[in-house]
Formats: structure tokens, C-alpha cells, sequence
């Protein structure tokens, strides 16, 4: 979990940000935001529309758990 001043996120967003987390670990660094979408309706259990996935994206961006770089997002680490 990130340290922050913030509180933490929610458990189902964190439990959302673990999907992303195998594949950020799978061989690249950056994915982009349609990807992550896909992932995150795939994988994450509680995210069943696009709206949820768009929801944890936004947070995890607003958060710092992830940041953007010409279209492509990466994980902070």
C-alpha cells in the first residue's frame, strides 16, 4: 500500500490496482488507458461497467498510484 498523507483508498479499488499490478509486472512498464480498461473489467472482480473502471483509474491517477505520459499509463513506484 502507498504511503500518503491521504487516506487509503478503498479496499475494492486497491483490490482493482493488484490486477494492474500482474500486469505492469509482465513485461511492460506502460499500458494505455484502453488497456487498463480491459484489464480491469477482466480481472478485478467488483469492476462490472466501464463507468467502474473509469472510476478507479481517475482515483488511482488522482491518488499517485499511477501517472500518465503521452497517452500511456505507468505505475508509481
Amino acid at each position: 500500500m502507498r504511503r500518503t498523507d491521504q487516506p487509503s483508498l478503498p479496499q475494492w479499488i486497491q483490490n482493482a490496482y493488484e490486477s494492474l499490478e500482474t500486469a505492469y509486472a509482465s513485461d511492460t512498464d506502460e499500458l494505455s488507458r484502453e488497456a487498463v480498461t480491459e484489464i480491469l473489467l477482466t480481472e478485478a472482480e467488483q469492476i462490472e461497467t466501464d463507468a467502474d473502471a473509469t472510476y478507479v483509474l481517475n482515483r488511482l491517477l488522482e491518488r499517485g498510484w499511477l501517472y500518465e505520459v503521452n497517452g500511456q499509463l505507468r505505475k508509481t513506484d
